[in-house]
């Protein structure tokens, strides 16, 4: 994520219950992947939730993208 974006999410986060919420849940999975990409070998179980969570957080982030979009187009 760009730095403007990470500023615009720091500065909105507390107020957005929603963006805020995202924000955590991108976190969380974002230390899943770190933990379980972090291992030397992984089971075929571990690879299968490696790609559901990578599908989760692409969701999060595109919806974290949105309303940050729409506070961008308010500060204009």
């Amino acid at each position: 994520m760009e730095q403007r974006d990470l500023d615009l999410l720091e500065k909105h986060r507390e107020h957005d219950a929603e963006l805020k919420a995202l924000w955590e849940e991108h976190v969380f999975y974002e230390q899943q992947l770190q933990k379980l990409e972090g291992k030397n070998s992984l089971s075929p179980g571990e690879q299968s939730t490696i790609r559901e969570i990578k599908k989760k957080k692409l969701s999060g982030k595109t919806k974290i993208q949105a309303i940050l979009d729409r506070y961008r187009s308010t500060e204009n």
